[in-house]
């Protein structure tokens, strides 16, 4: 046994867990299980502790490294686990030098947490991956932190303030992965719409997106991780407008379609505010398809409230919603709110995925007859433009192909080949 990697969370989170095993296996560790935690919810961190109990039972003489965002915000609990040999912070987690002392020197007791304080971190490096897809998709992180406070969220001081990478970087990573066969880059971060705030110049996320686009002609495919409507700049909108090349697909932190519950959640928009967004994005891309996190069950929540919450998803035209069922968690605002019983949060949350999934559906119905070029992510497997997934007959990961859409499962798209492979 090498070195394991148990992944939590977040699209960020599976990103770092390859530049975590990358820096582990260069420092020398062998024999280890990393587990990268989640602390959005309460139910991340209970089946952090599962996998981390997992682990020991399969592995009993390897040695068990927990990281990620739960980990920071709650180091204790996971140090008093008796399966856990150390604990990294989430900056500590990137860093050669946090495994190249425990290969050396291996783990003494009275070093078991290294833990540092996140919001003391004031820049964040440009790790370049080979890929997490094969040779279809590449993530890049152009971001780290968040600036904001929003009442639900513990994720700030699991990773600190917002800090963006150069420009230069991330163009320099984009064109090495290109060369090396990706056809599709994705920027990731977690709050990508912040970017550039820290840096001189203070470029906008608009900006970095044109600029990759002219800077790497080869790049077939760019995408946006999820973003936040209300902070899209002109030159993102010029961005959608003007270049095919970056994706009709757009991920919203929404998290609610209720004026006094965005509020109560600290957010910065308000429902008109997506909406609108919304519409001028359509306008500006007729073929656009628009995402969504949705909270169910927020603190005070009424069934008026939660009725405009299910709402927005038609008066949006959303299709592919992310429902999390409302979760406490300790140490913020929303935590000491008056809280909607647990058994209303999950029958909320039941019927914002069955809102969900019929949208989903009726976006799949629209698609039928249609052409669209689809990017191989495994054989028989892969995204449209919108990303769609689709099924279909033969081709490589990596292959961009001309497909026709003959129809769906109620999930996925059904296409035959129309062109060769690009």
């Amino acid at each position: 046994m090498s070195v394991d990697v148990v992944t939590f969370g977040c699209r960020l989170n599976a990103y770092e867990s390859e530049v975590m095993k990358r820096e582990a296996e260069a420092a020398g560790l062998k024999d280890a299980v990393l587990v990268n935690t989640c602390a959005v919810t309460n139910e991340a961190v209970r089946q952090a502790r599962q996998a981390i109990r997992k682990a020991r039972r399969e592995n009993p003489d390897a040695r068990i490294i927990v990281t990620g965002c739960a980990a920071q915000t709650e180091s204790g609990t996971f140090a008093g686990m008796e399966e856990v040999d150390l604990v990294l912070g989430n900056s500590e987690k990137l860093e050669r030098a946090s495994y190249g002392r425990v290969a050396q020197f291996g783990i003494e007791e009275t070093e078991k947490v290294r833990v540092n304080d996140i919001m003391s971190v004031r820049e964040t490096a440009g790790h370049l991956i080979d890929g997490l897809e094969g040779r279809a998709r590449a993530f890049v992180q152009i971001q780290n932190g968040c600036d904001h406070r929003c009442t639900f969220c513990i994720i700030p001081y699991g990773r600190g303030n917002s800090r963006s990478v150069p420009m230069g970087v991330v163009i320099d990573q984009i064109r090495r992965l290109v060369e090396n066969g990706h056809r599709e880059i994705v920027l990731t971060g977690v709050d990508i719409t912040s970017y550039g705030a820290d840096l001189p110049g203070a470029p906008t996320l608009g900006q970095l997106t044109l600029k990759i686009l002219k800077m790497v002609p080869g790049l077939d495919r760019l995408r946006l991780s999820s973003i936040d409507s209300i902070e899209a700049d002109d030159a993102l909108m010029r961005a959608i407008a003007e270049e095919e090349r970056l994706m009709p697909h757009f991920h919203l932190s929404l998290q609610a379609g209720d004026d006094l519950i965005l509020k109560r959640m600290k957010r910065r928009h308000l429902r008109a505010d997506t909406i609108r967004f919304c519409e001028e994005v359509r306008q500006l891309r007729p073929d656009v398809v628009f995402g969504a996190d949705i909270i169910a069950g927020f603190p005070t929540e009424s069934e008026a409230m939660f009725d405009n919450t299910l709402k927005i998803v038609d008066d949006c035209g959303l299709t592919h919603l992310h429902v999390f069922p409302f979760s406490p968690r300790p140490g913020t605002p929303a935590a000491r709110m008056p809280q909607v019983e647990r058994a209303l949060v999950k029958e909320r949350a039941g019927r914002l995925r069955e809102k969900g999934e019929a949208a989903l559906k009726a976006h799949l119905e629209r698609e039928v007859g249609a052409r669209r070029f689809v990017l191989v992510e495994r054989e028989g497997l892969g995204r449209t433009e919108q990303f769609t997934q689709v099924e279909f007959e033969g081709h490589a990961s990596g292959d961009l192909v001309e497909m026709a859409i003959k129809g769906h499962t109620g999930r996925h798209l059904l296409a035959d080949r129309i062109s060769k492979a690009a």
